[in-house]
């Protein structure tokens, strides 16, 4: 088989390198590439392969379509969105994800934001550089806390909102039975309840956009957004306005419409009471060796006939 890499997973090249020895001593090739968008450069890097992997960069659809021998595509993230599903579904491709290895930065990250947000910590920081003194802020013990999605990640999320005492809802298409969680509340109540509100869930039709005009008039005005899911989630103007507003107190976004680095003029750049990290939540060293773990794992288990992390 003919394994490329078309961009870095991040990690040590020792650790890949014990990962490649292994493809190697089964009598597979591999070869790593740079990153890049260019749908025909990536069509020359994998003309001839039967194994893609890739971590989230978008997958030019012309790779599935026209890469005769493509067989599996590997996943080195948790959302796909950036992989052309339905073309690789009809060219019977399978495709596996690394689901689970960031669950723990994510939620320490959400968890950070709802900290910074509530004790102001981006404001306490300007006042002591600008010569002044502290601001009052307020704790998470007590707040409610509205979990938009309760997958694994909101689950983590869930428990670390619990060790501070909060109550915590969830908003989720399926039934919730987890006991993290004190309600299972439709989307409309979850806004109007919480104090802060964390959107964990998936990015699809059903949910693109789901925060909104409309719905961001349900929240609290001295309530929080926090989006470490996927950017089109929410609606960006409308997130940027009700900020401007005051219809929210803040927001803290580490996702966005596009991937950072953001145009000087975004309009979330220019909100008030706004935090905004660049795509940082995966990114741990722990989570990057635990990401790079689980694709080769991946990749070993389909050679082996027996695919797992299943997207399709």
């Amino acid at each position: 088989m003919k394994i490329v890499l078309l961009e870095s997973l991040g990690v040590s090249a020792e650790l890949v390198a014990s990962k490649v020895r292994k493809l190697e001593e089964m009598g597979h090739t591999f070869q790593e590439f740079a990153k890049n968008t260019d749908p025909e450069v990536q069509l020359q890097e994998a003309r001839d392969a039967d194994v893609v992997m890739i971590a989230n960069m978008p997958l030019a659809q012309k790779v599935v379509e026209e890469c005769s021998s493509l067989k599996f595509i590997d996943v080195a993230f948790t959302g796909v969105d950036h992989i052309p599903v339905a073309a690789a579904k009809e060219r019977g491709i399978a495709i596996s994800n690394a689901s689970g290895y960031a669950d723990t930065g994510v939620a320490e990250l959400a968890i950070g934001f709802m900290i910074d947000l509530l004790r102001n910590v981006p404001g306490q920081e300007k006042s002591v550089r600008n010569g002044g003194t502290k601001l009052p802020g307020r704790l998470l013990q007590g707040k409610t806390v509205g979990i938009v999605g309760a997958g694994h990640i909101g689950k983590k999320t869930a428990a670390l909102c619990k060790a501070f005492g909060c109550t915590v809802l969830a908003y989720n298409r399926s039934k919730v039975t987890d006991p993290l969680f004190d309600r299972q509340v439709s989307l409309e109540e979850l806004l109007r309840e919480s104090d802060i509100v964390s959107l964990h869930c998936p990015l699809n039709d059903g949910t693109r956009h789901l925060i909104n005009a409309e719905t961001l008039k349900f929240m609290k005005k001295t309530a929080y957004l926090i989006n470490t899911a996927r950017g089109p989630v929410v609606e960006t103007a409308a997130v940027a306005k009700a900020l401007q507003d005051g219809t929210i107190a803040g927001a803290a976004l580490d996702v966005f419409d596009t991937e950072p680095p953001l145009p000087a003029d975004h309009v979330l750049l220019q909100a008030p009471n706004c935090i905004v990290t660049p795509h940082m939540a995966f990114a741990s060293v722990e989570s990057m060796e635990l990401r790079c773990d689980i694709v080769f794992d991946n990749l070993f288990a389909w050679l082996e006939g027996r695919q797992q992390n299943v997207v399709c």
